[in-house]
């Protein structure tokens, strides 16, 4: 089974992948999440070394635990025929109402199938105030008409 589109990526193709990867995300559903990923897939994330779909389906359900009000945007950096750099913002807030914005970079690499084999993320968190939040879509994926993170300044 494929996981559309497949590499070698075109632009269109691996800007089509990172809007797929966006929008799954910010469905927070780590058991849709985790379907994009090999079985096999390796993660780093932050400090946090992971290995297969079940490591990242339970990472994600803790995540999301935590980071409530998560909205995510994510942006292309580059891409060859079968990796994409993708840098990316998401707000959220913790148990106690403190607002964040996560800033961070994604280097991703896919099989041959479209699954993506390996993803490494640095993530750095700023704290903001309520007022200065920017990514207030309803919960779910990101409108098409929202600014993306480069019209946003970010």
């Amino acid at each position: 089974m494929t996981r559309q589109p497949v590499p070698p990526f075109s632009h269109d193709d691996a800007v089509q992948k990172v809007r797929m990867a966006e929008d799954a995300w910010n469905t927070r559903d780590p058991e849709k999440v985790a379907l994009a990923y090999t079985p096999d897939t390796k993660w780093r994330n932050r400090s946090e070394f992971l290995s297969g779909r079940d490591e990242v389906r339970a990472f994600l359900a803790r995540k999301w635990e935590t980071e409530s009000g998560y909205r995510l945007i994510k942006e292309i950096w580059a891409h060859s025929d079968n990796r994409i750099a993708v840098r990316f913002c998401y707000e959220y807030h913790d148990a106690a109402g403190k607002w964040f914005r996560a800033h961070g970079n994604e280097n991703w690499e896919f099989d041959a199938d479209g699954y993506m084999a390996v993803r490494h993320a640095s993530i750095n968190d700023v704290p903001i105030a309520e007022d200065d939040r920017v990514f207030l879509w309803p919960q779910g994926p990101r409108p098409l008409d929202h600014a993306g993170l480069t019209a946003l300044g970010l």
